[in-house]
């Protein structure tokens, strides 16, 4: 049983499999702290291209006076994520793409560790969504920033497969 599963059954919207409140309890709780550990290491992705865009900008005549900081690319993927971008989102079940990546964001900004239930309070825990909405609030908002304009940029997203099969492809030609 997934942790939504579980959670609709607490709260009465779907009937009980017969398991005790205890186990439901048990198996949100475990849903939630892999939810939040999956958030923690995309987000240390996401910052880490959020840093080599910066570094591309500060490298780039033109882009280096425009007051590109890492705020700028992470408002950039989130308000201007392209179509082909949130359709592949879609397909591997990710239906609210702004929130996955700013809570990933501000989660991976507050954590130096991916969370596990040693560190998280049971509000945290309980609460998440909300606290990580506010983390991405405060970190964008850490210092001024340049929002870049929407055709500025271009952003592509690989599974690691399809990003081993691209490289592969450009250095010998197509995997057959």
């Amino acid at each position: 049983m997934d942790g939504s599963r579980a959670a609709l059954m607490l709260h009465g919207l779907l009937p009980s499999s017969g398991g005790s409140r205890e186990r439901l309890e048990e198996v949100l709780v475990r849903s939630r702290i892999q939810e939040l550990r999956m958030l923690y290491f995309l987000g240390k992705d996401v910052l880490r291209w959020m840093e080599q865009c910066v570094d591309f900008a500060m490298r780039t005549p033109g882009l280096d006076r425009k007051g590109y900081r890492s705020q700028t690319f992470a408002a950039f993927l989130i308000d201007h994520t392209p179509d082909a971008m949130v359709k592949k989102l879609q397909v591997w079940g990710v239906s609210d793409h702004r929130s996955v990546f700013s809570r990933a964001i501000g989660l991976s900004c507050s954590f130096v560790t991916p969370p596990d239930l040693t560190i998280i309070s049971p509000m945290f825990l309980e609460n998440y969504h909300r606290f990580l909405d506010f983390l991405y609030i405060s970190y964008q908002n850490l210092e001024p920033f340049t929002e870049a304009l929407e055709n500025e940029f271009s952003i592509e997203m690989f599974a690691s497969g399809e990003y081993s099969n691209k490289l592969s492809a450009e250095w010998v030609g197509p995997v057959v």
